[in-house]
């Protein structure tokens, strides 16, 4: 249990609801807002006395609606205790098995994956965008470039970041790693050299070796690019894209200024380098200051990939690529080659998100940065030799192991796994190995998740340390996020 809501907000959030019949308008809306995480899970609701004072309606209106709530899976009712909040099957239902590592055990915090849970308002997102989607059945529901509608909310978010988009440039597809993969396929001949940020992101690594490309590392430190070193990279193998992460770059947090991106895009310019930039963190800024502008902005040729996964749900498969108009059609035609366009549904959903976007960023920002600064907290007070800079945004910590002759982040995240916490090490960012004195630590599980999965780390860490744990084994894993 996490605590309780009070009467008063609960009716602010439930706002104006159907009251045909009440206590089922109610119920719905309470449902809602449970899926939807505007109210927690294994939450106390109101009396149903205080809840009815709250509405303005009758008790017995109140005490139907809960009892519709507990029928539906989202309450239960504990004798002497109150009404609680819940999911239907639990949390546990949600957890895909093939993808998260998993050690047996109900109570494992799985830290390995840097995205979090639904942000507040997604179910109904979903909900309110049935009525949207008759307009589109009458049609062969194919849209290769995606829904005119969402194009054009798209375009604006970049028109409100000061880059004038045409929603012609806007191509949906599912995700950015999709995003990635149409790049690649669009612009990369056999063994052409891509340069790829090392630490970065495996996933969007292994789609250009796939693809066919050489990789070639740009350094990355935990203070942000080395611009000289790239440089020289840059100049030497003059590949044919760079694959960049400018905003709360994963896994490392850092974030690029406008100076580094103006050095950054001249030095690409000098060696017809098309940039590639995945803005998948650019909503996830968390201290209020205003953000560097696009790397768009002092580099026109840039492809610009974009997705709601980090940024409102990972469940709702939209991304979509910002393209200069001359490689609109190259791009479409490597799209085509490997599917012909995104759910209408879900791009629907998408298109209702994006036009309020800054109330459900706003939201989801508040409980990221409550969560980030727990999980800070917890890190100094147990573990205060690991050294990390506090990220301005995004959904991880890079976090540096003390150095020790016996022990390193492999060994520590298999020790881990054995005390129920699983976190990435930083080998599985390298290009080319190494980084074993780092882990990556996400910022994206409730507080108290966080507080017990440091608990856990930190005794994990005392093992390895002190030579009581067992050597680093495991079934190969999934890198999800």
């Amino acid at each position: 249990m996490t605590g309780s809501i009070a009467a008063s907000r609960l009716a602010t959030l439930a706002g104006d609801f159907d009251r045909s019949p009440a206590y089922a308008g109610l119920a719905d809306r309470l449902r809602l807002l449970i899926a939807g995480g505007r109210v927690d899970v294994d939450l106390r609701l109101p009396s149903e006395r205080d809840l009815s004072v709250a509405l303005a309606v009758s008790r017995t209106t109140v005490t139907r609606a809960y009892a519709a709530l507990a029928e539906a899976g989202y309450a239960v009712a504990r004798q002497g205790s109150g009404t609680y909040t819940r999911l239907p099957g639990g949390r546990r239902q949600a957890f895909d098995r093939s993808l998260a590592p998993h050690n047996g055990s109900e109570d494992l915090i799985d830290l390995s994956c840097a995205a979090s849970a639904a942000a507040p308002g997604i179910a109904a997102a979903y909900a309110d965008a049935v009525a949207d989607l008759p307009l589109y059945l009458g049609g062969t529901g194919y849209f290769p470039t995606g829904l005119p509608a969402l194009q054009q909310a798209i375009a604006a978010t970049y028109d409100a970041r000061g880059l004038p988009t045409d929603p012609d440039q806007v191509l949906v597809v599912p995700g950015a790693l999709s995003a990635l993969m149409v790049v690649a396929q669009g612009l990369l001949r056999p063994r052409d050299r891509a340069l790829v940020e090392s630490p970065g992101y495996p996933n969007g690594q292994a789609a250009l070796r796939r693809a066919g490309a050489r990789w070639v590392g740009a350094p990355m430190d935990v203070d942000g690019w080395d611009l000289d070193a790239i440089a020289r990279v840059v100049r030497d193998a003059r590949p044919r894209l760079a694959y960049l992460i400018p905003d709360f770059q994963n896994p490392t947090g850092n974030l690029m200024s406008n100076g580094q991106r103006e050095e950054y895009a001249a030095l690409l310019r000098r060696t017809g380098t098309v940039p590639v930039v995945d803005e998948s963190h650019v909503a996830l800024r968390l201290d209020g200051r205003p953000m560097p502008r696009p790397f768009a902005a002092f580099a026109p040729d840039t492809v610009t990939l974009g997705s709601v996964s980090k940024s409102m749900w990972g469940g709702l498969r939209v991304g979509w690529i910002r393209c200069p108009p001359e490689l609109t059609e190259q791009l479409l035609a490597a799209r085509i080659a490997m599917d012909l366009g995104s759910p209408v549904f879900e791009q629907l959903v998408a298109a209702r998100l994006l036009a309020d976007r800054e109330e459900h960023w706003a939201a989801h920002r508040l409980r990221l940065r409550s969560q980030r600064d727990a999980l800070v907290t917890a890190l100094r007070a147990r573990l205060p030799d690991w050294r990390f800079r506090l990220p301005r945004g995004g959904l991880s910590l890079w976090c540096e192991l003390p150095f020790h002759e016996r022990a390193g982040a492999l060994d520590l995240s298999a020790e881990a796994e054995r005390r129920d916490v699983a976190v990435s090490a930083g080998p599985a960012f390298a290009l080319d190995g190494g980084l074993d004195s780092f882990v990556r630590i996400p910022y994206t599980r409730p507080e108290e998740d966080l507080r017990a999965a440091v608990d856990g780390l930190a005794d994990a860490w005392d093992a390895v340390t002190s030579g009581r744990g067992r050597d680093a084994t495991g079934r190969p894993r999934v890198m999800v996020a």
